[in-house]
């Protein structure tokens, strides 16, 4: 398939520093960035995702094998058969041994099938299908940060820990069904009612009608599954039209600081927001957020911390295989706990699912900030296996083996 200039422009970064050793790897280490780098996802993960995996290379020393490791990265246009064209180009022509990040669960799943067929790498930062650990699980992919299990897991369990009742606005894709039905489950389990969802475009501008469907529902909580400009946009227009003061809450599902910086607390104050990485947790995650935000000019996303962290096993792994064939990497990442600034002894399940610990928090109101960055409050860690399906739900062939 040929894709337009515009489509698949991306760029080649060297990043130079001392050589490791040489050995019997002949060619450079060379990983691919591929996400949404200009549309509705692109300040979660975007540009923001190579900054990160930049400073995951430097801080293996920007060369391996003798030879400076390179990175790539492209724009998928979350379209599968765009994101397939260059997952194939860079495996097949350009000598890409992993691919990182994506941001989308269609074009995650097209591309973990590719890298099995290649004897390649993927790593998924974030993706909600269940689908990609799941039954389209692959020895060759994994999932790095949240998924949408997880979102709806501590995000029902955290922000309505008694039965209630639900209504869901829904983004109508793989990732959004993949939650609304897992969220359903969990607040029928629980003893909850799940009135009904609505289904909208990706990139919406307009949910006002959505929102009057919500409102006539009756549902205590309005759940909202999407996210980046469609995030912002519903928050918004949710004030506008009293949802919370007509004594509804509602529950965005995938609330990131993004929005909750260009929000402002006085808007997003008290929603829920489930992560991996907040930049205020410690001494290590505020280091690495000042590096970040001098390299990159903003502040770091979980998406983008997750990137830095895989990028960085990655290379951990391909030095001590001694060699970027894929078989080898893969069984040493699986056998090498994770350990990072904020990841610490997390080990990847045999789905490919990193078991990290998460986080349940909340925006802070205004008056409970102090400072311009102290956007939210962590209220509860749960360890990864409270936190992602667990082996007796899930439909890996992996884990039956």
């Amino acid at each position: 398939m040929r894709l337009s200039k515009a489509t698949y422009a991306y760029a080649a970064l060297a990043i130079a520093g001392a050589p490791i050793s040489a050995g019997a790897q002949d060619k450079p280490v060379k990983i691919g960035v591929l996400n949404d780098q200009a549309s509705v996802y692109s300040s979660i993960s975007g540009p923001g995702s190579v900054a990160a995996a930049r400073l995951a290379i430097e801080d293996m020393g920007g060369a391996m094998f003798g030879k400076p490791i390179e990175l790539v990265f492209a724009d998928h246009g979350h379209k599968p058969d765009i994101g397939s064209g260059i997952a194939r180009r860079w495996y097949d022509v350009e000598g890409v041994d992993a691919i990182f990040d994506i941001y989308s669960s269609g074009v995650s799943l097209a591309v973990q099938g590719i890298a099995e067929q290649k004897n390649k790498v993927l790593v998924v930062s974030t993706a909600s299908s269940r689908d990609i650990s799941g039954k389209s699980c692959s020895p060759n992919g994994m999932q790095w940060g949240n998924d949408g299990y997880a979102v709806a897991n501590l995000t029902i369990n955290g922000s309505s820990p008694q039965p209630t009742s639900w209504f869901f606005l829904t983004v109508d894709y793989t990732a959004g069904h993949s939650i609304e039905k897992d969220a359903q489950r969990m607040i029928e389990s629980a003893g909850g009612k799940f009135v009904g969802a609505v289904r909208f475009p990706l990139n919406s501008p307009d949910f006002s009608s959505y929102l009057l469907r919500a409102q006539s529902s009756g549902a205590k909580n309005i759940g909202f599954i999407g996210g980046g400009a469609d995030m912002t946009n519903v928050i918004k227009q949710a004030g506008e039209f009293g949802v919370e003061k007509a004594g509804q809450r509602f529950v965005p599902f995938s609330l990131t600081t993004v929005e909750v910086d260009s929000l402002g607390n006085k808007v997003t104050g008290g929603m829920p927001l489930v992560f991996s990485f907040y930049w205020d947790e410690n001494d290590a995650t505020k280091a690495w957020t000042e590096r970040f935000k001098k390299a990159f000019g903003k502040m770091p996303t979980d998406p983008q911390a997750n990137v830095y962290s895989s990028v960085l096993h990655y290379l951990k792994a391909v030095k001590a295989a001694g060699s970027t064939d894929g078989a080898a990497v893969l069984a040493r990442m699986k056998a090498t706990p994770v350990e990072d600034f904020f990841t610490k002894g997390a080990k990847i399940r045999a789905d490919g699912r990193l078991m990290r610990n998460m986080y349940y928090a909340e925006a802070k109101k205004p008056e409970e900030m102090k400072g311009p960055t102290d956007f939210v409050k962590l209220l509860k860690t749960y360890p990864g296996e409270k936190s992602f399906v667990p082996v007796a739900d899930s439909e890996c062939k992996l884990l039956k083996q």
